[in-house]
This record gives structure tokens, sequence and C-alpha cells, in this order.
């Protein structure tokens, strides 16, 4: 498998991600769900605190990776969606440290929400990863 980034512009790599990433070769492909922040028994948690929401939506994207024999440094392409963008960017350095520590910048949209599913989630992320065969 051979991944490459596509930045025809630097601007975004400053901000911790890629334009695109082009994979190639054999590879297995996982499409993530919503991660919120959820906890094991499917209860929202940390209502009203977006940092600790941010953690715990990517602690359990973490998980759902390693259930699939992969990690962070899997991730070619992450949605971001939040309820106020403006407070996520205050604490999105708590994603960017973990996806930077991954050795990644993946391709990323982040979309402001009017609310998610449940109505105390603030954030949630979503996911795609790929790995050899």
């Amino acid at each position: 498998m051979e991944r490459t980034t596509v930045n025809p512009w630097a601007w975004s790599t400053a901000m911790g991600y890629n334009q695109g990433e082009l994979v190639s070769g054999p590879v297995r492909t996982l499409y993530c769900s919503g991660q919120t922040a959820m906890n094991a028994d499917g209860e929202p948690r940390h209502a009203g605190d977006m940092a600790k929401q941010v953690a715990l939506s990517l602690d359990n994207l973490e998980e759902v990776l390693a259930e699939a024999g992969m990690t962070l440094g899997n991730l070619v392409r992450l949605n971001v969606y939040a309820t106020d963008v403006d407070e996520l960017f205050q604490h999105y350095g708590v994603l960017a440290a973990r996806l930077a520590a991954a050795g990644v910048a993946p391709s990323t949209t982040m979309l402001g929400v009017t609310r998610l599913a449940i109505p105390t989630l603030l954030v949630e992320l979503e996911g795609t990863a790929v790995a050899e065969q």
C-alpha cells in the first residue's frame, strides 16, 4: 500500500490536514460511523464540555479502528461535525495533537450543525481508514 499526500497549496498542512490522500495498492478500507462522547453503555458523557467531548469522541474512534486492527495512523479522511464551530476551534488542539502524534494529517471537512442525534452532544467524528491487505 502506498499513501501519497495531495496538496496543490501548502496552507492546509500548517493547519494539520492534507487536501487529499491518494491510496494505491491492495488495501482494506474501514468506514467508521460518527463517533461521539458516549460511554461503553451508550450513554452520553460530558454535557456542555467541548474539550472532553472531543477527547472521548477521538478515544471512541480509536477503539473502532483498533477493533479492525488499525490506528489513527491509518486515517485518510476525517469529517468533524460540531454544534459550535467557534468553540470547537478553541479545543481543536486536542484533536490536532493526537493526529500529529500518529503522524497523519487526513483530508478533513469540518461542518457546523444545528444539533447532533442526542441534544447534549457537541461534536461527532467520522473517519475513513485504510491498511494493507
